[in-house]
């Protein structure tokens, strides 16, 4: 992953917030629970995307301000007027392990920070003001009390949805509709009215608009501070935290591509001499998956699984290049979103949350 905001924006205060482990290699560095690492918000990448979430609330007109804290991830807890956010953007040397660890750094630019924290506000604010309870509400949005799925098939051309986090994830839960809905009326950039017009999702963007607009100024009902899973709280170490995340966005089965890769590389002995496929894809790996995540949204770490699977196929099948490397790297490009793309819309793979 290329030099993110973090390394560029971080404060020197952040070298000082018991960091000792700093210079540490990764191997040594997977090895420190979580709860030792002594983080804190100030001086922060944290803190100027947050000084803008309040910013943005404010110019809404809107009382609410959520409490932030830092965890093992991004979340918000149910009933909490508050939001957690993941430890590895308190400090560029955790950045740099997240990056090595799951292929990106999730947030880890301003832009990104803060569709996230705009997505999280929207739960927030609706436990603060106890918004699941009202009729239009789950009327629009459906129920909270709809179970979560561990997955869910994204319909990517569905127009009664928001488009605003990745792999449709308003399409996942009521709540996250709603909340991604709130995230893109909140965002001063995001043209709503324009970018939507015709579409059947106005209707709770219209609601929304309605909505926020009776709140303005109002107290919220839920002020508590709670924190659930702080960071001082949390005693796995950093290798189980990894090895749980990896399993998570992970791929449980790859179905058969070997047609598709005979037909981008070939076997014939006339290609014997030219640089084998595996080689080939193994040395531009990093530039392909990147290429694909930013087409399909999908997570990096998943597409390397996918990749990883067509790399030893390509071995076993002592398969050999054919076309020019760049044209080559475009066509295993496309192949690689294609099958990407069909795990998603069929069911055999599906998008964890």
């Amino acid at each position: 992953m290329g030099r993110t905001e973090i390394h560029r924006r971080q404060r020197s205060r952040t070298a000082d917030q018991g960091s000792d482990w700093a210079e540490w290699s990764d191997e040594q560095l997977l090895d420190l629970r979580m709860c030792d690492l002594r983080l804190g918000l100030e001086g922060s990448f944290y803190q100027e995307p947050v000084a803008q979430l309040h910013r943005e609330l404010e110019a809404r007109g809107l009382a609410f301000r959520p409490h932030v804290w830092l965890s093992d991830e991004w979340f918000t807890p149910d009933g909490v007027p508050g939001i957690a956010v993941p430890f590895y953007l308190a400090h560029p040397r955790l950045a740099k392990l997240e990056a090595s660890q799951m292929l990106e750094v999730e947030g880890g630019t301003t832009d990104w920070c803060m569709r996230i924290l705009r997505h999280e506000a929207g739960h927030a604010i609706e436990n603060a003001h106890l918004l699941r309870r009202r009729r239009r509400r789950q009327k629009l949005f459906g129920r909270s009390s709809q179970p979560y799925p561990e997955y869910y098939t994204p319909r990517p051309y569905s127009r009664s949805f928001v488009r605003h986090l990745d792999v449709w994830y308003a399409q996942s839960h009521p709540d996250e509709d709603f909340a991604e809905t709130f995230a893109v009326w909140l965002d001063p950039q995001s043209l709503w009215k324009e970018r939507y017009r015709g579409w059947p999702v106005m209707k709770k963007l219209e609601f929304m608009e309605r909505l926020m607009g009776e709140l303005a100024g109002v107290a919220p009902i839920v002020t508590g501070r709670q924190q659930l899973d702080p960071l001082p709280r949390i005693y796995k170490t950093l290798r189980d935290h990894y090895e749980e995340k990896r399993k998570h966005y992970g791929i449980d089965r790859v179905p058969s591509y070997d047609a598709d890769l005979k037909k981008l590389f070939s076997d014939a002995p006339a290609y014997a001499k030219n640089q084998t496929a595996a080689d080939f894809l193994h040395r531009t790996r990093k530039e392909i998956r990147r290429r694909v995540a930013g087409w399909t949204g999908e997570y990096q770490y998943t597409i390397d699984q996918v990749l990883e699977g067509m790399i030893e196929r390509c071995q076993a099948l002592k398969l050999h290049l054919t076309l020019q490397k760049e044209q080559a790297k475009l066509d295993f490009a496309i192949l690689l979103t294609v099958q990407t793309m069909n795990y998603l819309h069929s069911g055999r793979h599906k998008v964890a949350l």
